[in-house]
């Protein structure tokens, strides 16, 4: 399949997706952090290309609930309803099947509610962190790995390392990564779907 990874600097979606032996091109307007397919540049002027799936992640800042203390200065000055614009953009790309991820946020009501909301911890890794997907003609994800219980055993800093991480230049991007975990799982979920998959 041809994959399109959008706003994603990291690769791991990307790779993921190649090493199941897929043409993954990931863009963003940032350089790509490991070797692969990666085009800098706004997403947007590459979805009307032959792609087979698009799996998209959104820039959030705008859009979470957690930055909602801010919402009456964003909606005033435009910021907000960008970032609705931007996601939407992606929600009506003209690919068959689309993959959507945001944290908890505005868009469940701005948009629909999401397909699905997943764990890290249901792929094997200790930690929590509430993930948006909304889908089209793609099934939700299956656990690969539950490791709940051994993540409850954790301190709460480290189940919700993320969320305690110190102020630093890059926080933002080791809190946006995706978890290697749920991309294996989207590649080898997603990756081995019939060539024509009705809707869902």
């Amino acid at each position: 399949m041809n994959v399109l990874v959008a706003c994603e600097y990291s690769g791991t979606v990307r790779d993921a997706f190649a090493r199941q032996g897929h043409k993954a091109v990931s863009c963003d307007l940032l350089p790509s952090d490991t070797d692969g397919h990666h085009v800098i540049g706004d997403i947007r002027d590459l979805l009307d290309g032959e792609w087979d799936m698009l799996i998209a992640f959104p820039p959030c800042t705008h859009l979470a609930v957690s930055g909602a203390r801010w919402f009456p200065e964003k909606r005033a000055d435009g910021r907000q309803q960008e970032g609705i614009d931007f996601f939407m953009d992606m929600v009506n790309a003209p690919i068959d099947r689309i993959a959507i991820e945001n944290p908890i946020g505005i868009m469940s009501s701005h948009y629909r509610k999401p397909n699905q909301i997943i764990q890290p911890w249901m792929f094997g890794h200790l930690e929590q962190k509430s993930t948006c997907l909304w889908l089209k003609n793609l099934p939700t994800l299956e656990s690969t790995d539950n490791v709940l219980e051994a993540m409850m055993d954790l301190p709460k800093n480290k189940r919700e390392r993320l969320h305690y991480l110190p102020p630093s230049e890059d926080r933002w991007k080791l809190r946006s990564k995706t978890f290697q975990g749920i991309a294996d799982a989207m590649a080898d979920q997603w990756g081995n779907l019939p060539s024509q998959l009705s809707l869902l």
